[in-house]
Parts: structure tokens; sequence; C-alpha cells
């Protein structure tokens, strides 16, 4: 076999990023369409309410878009580059204070609140969880079916609970 031949079948390895803060992140979903999101702070980012069916060229249309939700990811998904950083653009104000999240306890039908800049957990009732995002981690497949479901009108599979504990809320 030539070298040339070679060289086709390499495997191409994602290339490796850091976590930083303000860098936008393409998501490709399903081969049908990209959306993006924005990392915050940490492991925490704003996912934009907007989809393209290419990958787009100016990501500034992105600065003003409303966020669909802002939760965690594994760092992998980055460090990894499952999701590529296209750019990085400032966070807007309205982003620098994480929302905080609620935690609920199964065995005991209990909330608690979590302040993600500062890791305080204090003990909430149920009423002032409803609108938070629930504390978790989640991993670029969940996520993608997620933004999936949203743009087709289905209830995510991932959020069977929080649906299921909020319905007469909602």
């Amino acid at each position: 076999m030539k070298e040339q031949d070679n060289k086709n079948l390499e495997i191409k390895t994602p290339k490796r990023q850091q976590m930083t803060s303000g860098a936008i992140l393409e998501i490709p979903i399903n081969n049908e369409y990209y959306t993006y999101a924005q990392i915050l702070y940490k492991s925490q980012c704003a996912f934009f309410d907007f989809k393209s069916l290419s990958p787009i060229k100016d990501i500034t249309i992105l600065a003003d878009l409303p966020v669909l939700f802002i939760t965690n990811i594994y760092k992998e998904v980055v460090t990894k580059g499952v999701w590529q950083k296209v750019g990085k653009l400032p966070i807007r104000d309205e982003f620098k204070n994480p929302p905080m999240q609620y935690i609920y306890h199964d065995y005991s039908g209990k909330f608690e609140c979590y302040n993600p800049m500062t890791g305080e957990i204090f003990p909430i009732e149920k009423e002032q969880a409803v609108g938070l995002e629930r504390a978790a981690v989640w991993d670029a497949h969940h996520i993608v079916d997620r933004i999936y479901d949203y743009y087709n009108g289905t209830p995510c599979k991932w959020l069977k609970q929080h649906y299921e504990l909020f319905k007469e809320e909602s």
C-alpha cells in the first residue's frame, strides 16, 4: 500500500481543548442541525435557543439570543473535543452569577437549593424549586436528546422525574 493510501486510512481524533469561560461550543444534533452553548463558570453552560442547518460563521449572532437552559456538563465533553469550541464571546451580565439549582432527595421527598458559585446547600420548599434547573452534570448525548426533544415538541426522557415532580405547578 502506498504512503498516500495510508493517510486516507488515518482515524481523526477530536482536538483536545480546555474549559474556557466565554467559549462558544458548536453542538451537532443528530446530523440534522447545529446548536450552540457558552461555557459560563467551570462546567456550567448556557444553551442558546437557536439552531442552524449549517455551522454559523459569525458567532456574534448568539450574543443576545434567549437561552433554553443553563446546566452543567462533564468537562470531557469539551476537553476531549466531543463539542468543538468555535470562538469566544463576553459572558452576559445576567449569566455572571449562575442561577440556583435544586436538589431532590427521593428517599425523603425533601428539596434543597444549591448555589453553584459557593457550593452552599440549604433546605427549601418544593414551591421554591419551581423554575429551577435540577443540580446535575449532563453528558453530551443527554444534552443532544434534550435539545432534539425540545425542538420536536416532545418530553425529554431524561427530565421525566422533573416533569413528574412539578406537573401540578406548571
